[in-house]
This record gives structure tokens, C-alpha cells and sequence, in this order.
């Protein structure tokens, strides 16, 4: 006989994605270590300092965003 496992429905559903910001910073810091010790061959340095590049900027402009976003929220208080 063959056994036939019923799961929850909560188990069943995908669950979504789940990358945040502070994810993506951790990958700019493995990045950066990992180049450091010499991980990459030459001929992958391209890819990996343009990765880098797009990356950086992402967060420099979340980064940007929150901190006008804060000074928003402190503006706001003060009025």
C-alpha cells in the first residue's frame, strides 16, 4: 500500500519571496569579501564589479529614500 500524506493547507500555499534590504546589503559585503580574498578568476571581475556597481546603487538610494522619508516624519512631529 502506498502512504498518502495530507498536509495543511497553510503548508500547501507558496510562500512569497522573502529579500530584503538588509538581505541585500549582506550580498554587497560577500561581494566584497570575497573579492578580497581572491574568490574571482580575472575573467569574472566584469560581471562581479558591475553586479557590485548595481547593487551599491540600489542601496545608496534606499538609503537616500529612508533618510527623506525620516526627515519627512521628523518635520511633520515638529509642526
Amino acid at each position: 500500500m502506498s502512504e498518502q500524506t495530507t498536509a495543511p493547507e497553510a503548508q500547501t500555499q507558496e510562500q512569497a519571496p522573502d529579500l530584503t534590504v538588509a538581505d541585500l546589503t549582506a550580498m554587497k559585503s560577500i561581494i566584497d569579501v570575497a573579492s578580497q580574498r581572491g574568490a574571482f578568476r580575472p575573467n569574472e571581475m566584469t560581471a562581479v564589479g558591475q553586479t557590485y556597481t548595481k547593487l551599491e546603487t540600489f542601496l545608496n538610494a534606499v538609503d537616500k529614500q529612508q533618510g527623506e522619508t525620516e526627515q519627512a516624519g521628523e518635520s511633520q512631529k515638529e509642526s
